[in-house]
């Protein structure tokens, strides 16, 4: 069958720069913001670490402002994955845990099960995310892992490009720089980059680490 891998979810918003503030704060890295004719525009975002990204403007959908519903965020460690929601401002639950055939409760789940362990928020329009907990997927699930093998050659075309972007601005560096080998300089930037940081924020992260070994 032919590859069909769920690309965009589209969130309705009735305020298109206060979702994107609100979803930037959270760390989702920006891949587009563009606009068009008859006042048509188009944001999207990408949670740390997702292949699936989130579309919203004015013109993209015409469901109702906040109707999204329950949308899903995996994470192998849902603490310190709410920890970092509520220090980039949303108000997110506290963790609780529920099965198909066990109503739960509050914490996380005492035999700390995949799949069992959640925490709730919404963004400023009522669109509301679940947060769980995976830790080991259910048999058949690997997907992703095959999945990322198959991509290898895509993969190398991006590490390419990663590496291109941090010659050129480690040319920008070097001249000023303490004593280093390149390859420390490129580990910190691209490792940044691949996080969702901007060039000027990789470079000031990758430098930063350099001065603090020195």
């Amino acid at each position: 069958m032919v590859d069909m891998k769920l690309e965009v979810v589209v969130l309705p918003v009735s305020d298109v720069d206060r979702a994107k503030r609100f979803y930037s704060a959270l760390g989702w890295r920006e891949d587009a913001d563009f606009a068009g004719p008859n006042d048509f525009r188009v944001v999207r975002l990408t949670p740390p670490g997702s292949p699936c990204s989130v579309h919203f403007g004015t013109g993209v959908t015409d469901a109702a402002p906040g109707s999204a519903r329950n949308l899903y965020l995996v994470v192998d460690d849902l603490e310190a994955a709410r920890a970092e929601l509520v220090a980039g401002g949303a108000d997110v639950s506290e963790v609780f845990h529920r099965t198909p055939t066990d109503p739960g409760g509050s914490g996380p789940d005492p035999e700390r099960r995949s799949y069992a362990s959640f925490a709730a928020f919404s963004d400023p329009d009522g669109n509301s995310w679940l947060v769980q907990e995976i830790r080991t997927r259910l048999p058949g699930r690997e997907w992703a892992d095959a999945d990322a093998d198959a991509d290898a050659d895509t993969d190398a075309a991006a590490l390419a490009e990663l590496l291109r972007d941090a010659e050129e601005h480690h040319g920008r560096y070097e001249p000023t720089a303490p004593k280093h080998h390149w390859s420390d300089w490129y580990a910190g930037y691209i490792v940044a980059r691949r996080q969702g940081r901007s060039q000027d924020e990789a470079y000031a992260d990758a430098s930063a680490a350099l001065a603090a070994r020195a």
